[in-house]
């Protein structure tokens, strides 16, 4: 079993997306039962409800979304994950300093799975949720390419 940990600043918005939008694809890949997928904040109000526009941009992709509420990346889901995926590289520095460093070499930043050293862009700031959209697709897409060699 893979496990995937998605992390943004404050588990909201870009990385409940990311991790509903992986969900789908892993469902549509028949890999439910292989792949693992959650998400966290690595400095969220612990408990508030996902973001509206996350769930109206999720919603006009047909990506099924259940209930969510933010939580804390901790150390313990460092050792509990394969992938921690942050949206950010404020999000990489601080899952770093989290973890103590990262000596398993998981953590990584989401669209340099596609080969783009860049952040995703916080819709929470701009509101632009489907720019953000795209490039969560874009990532997680390219994600599980990368995991499919090993299932």
């Amino acid at each position: 079993m893979i496990k995937v940990m998605f992390v943004c600043y404050g588990n909201i918005c870009r990385s409940p997306m990311a991790e509903f939008v992986m969900k789908h694809l892993v469902r549509q890949a028949g890999l439910v039962d292989k792949i693992i997928v959650e998400s966290a904040g690595t400095d969220p109000s612990v408990g508030t409800p996902m973001s509206n526009g996350t769930r109206r941009q999720l919603v006009k992709h047909n990506i099924p979304v259940a209930r969510k509420t933010s939580a804390q990346f901790t150390v313990k889901e460092y050792h509990a994950f394969d992938y921690i995926v942050g949206m950010d590289h404020h999000n990489v520095f601080e899952m770093r300093r989290i973890a103590d460093g990262d000596p398993d070499r998981k953590i990584h930043l989401l669209l340099t799975f596609a080969g783009e050293d860049r952040s995703v862009a916080d819709p929470w700031y701009t509101d632009d949720y489907a720019t953000t959209y795209d490039d969560v697709l874009k990532g997680c897409t390219a994600l599980l390419e990368v995991i499919k060699r090993e299932v």
